[in-house]
């Protein structure tokens, strides 16, 4: 992972000139719960993605770096809104911005920064500036709606696990995904190497999200930097909890649909009884199981784009790490 550590390093160095120049910038309090989230720090996962992907091609890494700036300005909008419509009380440790500023400071700085990624997206070169651009709006509306199967299975009771997995594709995997393409575009790699670069993220996101699921639940706060079980208070269609409904029976069935109607509880005994059924009904090995069956269909796509080995090496590495995180 030293690699990723040093893509990691040069892309931190040009948010934090990103930063400071956004300090400079009125009204201050819109700005203020911009730069407070982008100081909440993080993986930076999908901009240094996409640097791997453009450097398999290219070495000049300013060419890339005003999409990763947009890739990472857009994600950290995303996780603001998605924090208001969760009412969640941690982000990274930290205090939602929602909390720490108010709602409606939360909601006109997420469009900010929306709006500031596109921004970003205009310093890109020219030669492909087009293609990047559109492949990055079209995958911004598709979170959109992601966010919104996933606000609408909140009162549905029919959603099944292909459902599920539609939704966190749309909600979560395209952004990787989108990463990966815009980083291989930009280098100048052929339609074919983009679009399978494309593939690999879309699956290795599917992947991380199984995993994130399985954190909420059997996590910690400390590694996972939000409190634990939130999933599981809020009836989340997750795939823990589709494949329980799906597998229950008896008074298991009785017991979890009793948990999932109770409008009045105690959510850490929740929390309990809910994964004492999840371990019960076995979901945590059958959740596992679909994580590693996406895994393998990401690295499948990423053995063949058309580079040297030894170009693909790092992508390799990131995507075995993704899967042995814990946090």
């Amino acid at each position: 992972m030293q690699h990723y550590h040093h893509l990691l390093a040069l892309f931190n160095a040009k948010l934090e000139e990103e930063i400071e120049s956004l300090k400079k910038r009125e009204p201050v309090n819109l700005y203020e719960p911009v730069i407070y989230t982008l100081n909440m720090g993080g993986k930076r996962i999908r901009p240094v993605l996409l640097l791997m992907a453009y450097e398999m091609y290219q070495n000049r890494f300013e060419e890339a770096l005003p999409a990763a700036l947009a890739i990472e300005m857009f994600h950290n909008f995303t996780l603001l809104h998605d924090d208001i419509m969760d009412k969640a009380d941690l982000r990274r440790n930290f205090q939602t911005v929602h909390l720490k500023y108010s709602g409606e400071s939360a909601i006109l700085s997420g469009d900010a920064m929306s709006i500031l990624s596109y921004e970003y997206l205009l310093k890109c070169p020219a030669t492909h500036a087009s293609e990047v651009f559109t492949l990055f709006t079209e995958t911004a509306l598709k979170i959109c709606e992601g966010q919104q199967f996933d606000m609408d299975f909140e009162n549905l009771h029919d959603v099944s696990v292909a459902d599920y997995l539609k939704m966190i594709g749309l909600k979560t995997a395209i952004l990787l995904a989108c990463s990966l393409k815009a980083g291989a575009l930009i280098g100048g790699a052929s339609d074919k190497d983009a679009q399978l670069l494309y593939d690999f993220g879309y699956h290795l996101g599917l992947a991380f999200q199984l995993q994130d699921d399985l954190l909420d639940a059997y996590g910690t706060t400390n590694e996972f930097g939000k409190n634990i079980g939130g999933d599981i208070v809020a009836n989340k269609k997750t795939f823990l909890l589709l494949k329980s409904l799906e597998l229950a029976s008896g008074n298991i069935e009785t017991e979890l649909k009793a948990l999932l109607s109770a409008k009045s509880f105690d959510k850490n005994e929740k929390i309990r009884a809910v994964k004492n059924i999840y371990d019960q009904l076995d979901v945590v090995r059958l959740s596992e199981n679909e994580m590693e069956s996406c895994y393998a269909k990401a690295i499948k796509n990423l053995d063949k784009v058309a580079v040297d080995e030894c170009k693909k090496r790092h992508l390799y590495s990131v995507a075995s790490q993704l899967m042995k995180r814990n946090s």
